[in-house]
């Protein structure tokens, strides 16, 4: 593989509150020296909301040598809105490009969902809401391929005009995405048990398609049974924009799943020829661990370290948090193909 990754999360913003409420430009490149040289990272993919932040991370990804995928992760936009924050990015993400980093410039991510006017709905939950609604999902279905390529389209010449390096997207599967504009196909793919005797396939045909393939996000979150739920891993939380307010149930605690669940995939990736792929993510700052099992939080995280709810961990006492068993599985595997 050319490139193994993880994804680290600026801050997703939804309903006015964002899952990186207490950035500091000091523990991300902290962070971002870990992620190099202890997690052996060879490429970081930098989301979240806000462009200055998204540069902050991105020049502390630089400065460890990592390769840094800018990717803007917009929600609840309209299509102009989100293009003006492309705009922004590719001009933030060609000045690191031009100071002699590696950049990939990400046009979005999962746009049927997080920006307005592909899915009935003008907020988030109003989308996913729309999806248990047949005659809405199959009207905007017919519709989809034409809209989402027309925006990708203008999206991808916004960029262009103002970024040098390579562009692509990060797509769900289901998004009929064509391709031709883009540098990489790439697709947030979680392994699950609504698609697990399909899985493996659909890697393998997207990487037949004559585009280096790019996993720009797999994994799962921190308790028994979670493997099973990929994606969907998070929603054991009830949420209130981007804060979680309580478990919905009881989860027993299990970091062993997300290092099982890492070894499977990324042993498929490599066998089908997958060109780079992040783990999702680093750190889940708005979900923290807990002795309490009813006030755990980081059962639902995919982070690969759990946070503090206060104080610093002791593998590494300068920051919040403590590394999972999966930092380890793959710290392992990403150094022993560097």
């Amino acid at each position: 593989m050319r490139m193994r990754g993880v994804t680290y999360d600026t801050g997703f913003i939804s309903e006015g509150s964002s899952t990186h409420p207490d950035f500091d430009e000091g523990r991300v490149l902290r962070e971002m020296e870990i992620i190099r040289h202890d997690l052996h990272c060879t490429a970081v993919r930098v989301t979240g909301g806000d462009p200055g932040r998204l540069e902050i991370a991105a020049r502390a990804a630089a400065a460890a040598g990592l390769e840094v995928w800018f990717s803007p992760f917009t929600n609840d936009l309209t299509q102009e809105e989100t293009l003006d924050v492309l705009a922004d990015c590719a001009e933030r993400a060609e000045r690191i490009r031009l100071a002699g980093a590696e950049v990939v410039m990400v046009t979005g991510a999962e746009h049927m969902l997080f920006t307005r006017g592909f899915f009935p709905g003008e907020t988030l939950q109003d989308r996913l809401a729309s999806l248990h609604d047949r005659n809405a999902v199959e009207a905007a279905v017919t519709e989809l391929p034409f809209l989402l390529n027309r925006f990708l389209a203008r999206a991808v010449d916004v960029v262009r005009a103002r970024f040098g390096g390579r562009v692509t997207y990060a797509s769900l599967p289901s998004e009929p995405v064509n391709w031709e504009p883009f540098d990489f196909i790439a697709v947030d793919a979680y392994r699950s048990a609504d698609v697990a005797d399909r899985y493996a396939d659909s890697i393998r045909q997207l990487a037949r398609l004559g585009k280096p393939l790019v996993i720009s996000e797999f994994g799962c979150t921190t308790c028994k049974g979670a493997a099973d739920l990929g994606g969907h891993g998070m929603f054991i939380v009830e949420w209130d924009g981007a804060r979680a307010v309580r478990l919905k149930g009881d989860f027993e605690r299990d970091e062993s799943e997300q290092s099982r669940y890492f070894t499977e995939c990324f042993d498929l990736f490599e066998e089908a020829g997958v060109d780079t792929a992040f783990w999702c993510t680093f750190a889940s700052y708005n979900l923290p661990y807990d002795n309490d099992s009813q006030a755990d939080f980081d059962r639902a995280s995919y982070g690969i370290v759990r946070v503090c709810k206060e104080g610093t961990g002791k593998t590494y006492p300068d920051m919040p948090w403590e590394p999972k068993e999966a930092f380890y599985t793959i710290a392992k595997r990403y150094g022993a193909g560097a």
